[in-house]
C-alpha cells in the first residue's frame, strides 16, 4: 500500500506542474493585458515554429482553459502512473510530434490550446491499453472521451474556429507512439476467467463538452489582402 501511495504521489508531480504552468500563463497574460495568440503554431511560416513549444500553454479565454485543464491533468496522471519508465518520453514526444505535424499540415491561422495534447494522450492510452490488454487504461480513456463529449466530432472540420488539425495530428502522434512502444508499459491484466483457462486445477498465479484548440486567422494577413 505504501508503495502504491508513493507511486501515485510521484505521478501527480509533473501533471500538477503542467496544470499550474498553463494557469500561470493565462493569469500573466490577463494581468499584463497582453495577447499570446501570436505565440501559437502558424503553419509553414518560420515565425510560427515557436508555437510548437508554446501553443499548448496558450488558451483563448478562461472557458477554453477551464475545459482543457482536467482532461490534460487526468490523462497525464494516468500516463505517469501506468507508464512510469517511459512517461516523460511519451508525453514530450506527443507534445512535439503533434506540434510539428500541425505546423506542416494546418490551415493558415494561429493554432492555440492543449487539446492536441489531450487527443494525443487519449489516443495513446486507449490504443496502448487495448494492445497490452490493460482494461483500466482503456476505461480511463473512454471516460475522458465521454467527458470530453465531442472528441470524435472534433476530428472533423465542422467549425473552422476550432483547430481540428491539432486534434488530428495529436491523435496521430498518440496512435503511432502506442504502436512503437507496444512492448513497453504495464503488464496485461488477467481476469479470473483467464486464470482458470490457464490452470484448470485452480492453481493459477495472479499477475504481478469540450473546449477544443482554437485557431485564429492572422488579421494582418487578411488586411493586407484587401
Amino acid at each position: 500500500m505504501a508503495e502504491e501511495k508513493k507511486r501515485f504521489i510521484y505521478s501527480l508531480v509533473f501533471p500538477g506542474f503542467i496544470l499550474l504552468l498553463i494557469w500561470a500563463v493565462k493569469f500573466f497574460e490577463i494581468s499584463m493585458e497582453l495577447s499570446f495568440v501570436h505565440g501559437g503554431v502558424y503553419p509553414r511560416r518560420w515565425s510560427g515554429l515557436q508555437g510548437i513549444l508554446f501553443s499548448p500553454l496558450i488558451h483563448g479565454d478562461w472557458k477554453h482553459l477551464i475545459n482543457n485543464s482536467m482532461p490534460v491533468f487526468l490523462l497525464s496522471l494516468a500516463l505517469f502512473y501506468f507508464y512510469r519508465d517511459i512517461a516523460y518520453k511519451i508525453w514530450l514526444l506527443i507534445y512535439f510530434i503533434g506540434g510539428i505535424l500541425l505546423w506542416g499540415v494546418g490551415r493558415d491561422a494561429y493554432h492555440i490550446g492543449a487539446s492536441g495534447l489531450i487527443y494525443g494522450l487519449a489516443a495513446f492510452l486507449f490504443l496502448s491499453g487495448l494492445i497490452r490488454k490493460v482494461r483500466s487504461l482503456t476505461a480511463i480513456s473512454l471516460l475522458v472521451v465521454f467527458w470530453y463529449g465531442s472528441m470524435v466530432w472534433g476530428l472533423l472540420p465542422f467549425d473552422f474556429d476550432v483547430s481540428f488539425e491539432a486534434h488530428i495530428t495529436g491523435a496521430v502522434s498518440g496512435v503511432v507512439l502506442a504502436i512503437v512502444y507496444r512492448d513497453q508499459g504495464p503488464e496485461p491484466e488477467k481476469s479470473k476467467l483467464d486464470d482458470e483457462e490457464e490452470d484448470p486445477d485452480g492453481n493459477s498465479e495472479g499477475p504481478g463538452n469540450t473546449e477544443e484548440d482554437l485557431s485564429f486567422s492572422d488579421q494582418s494577413e487578411v488586411d493586407n489582402n484587401h
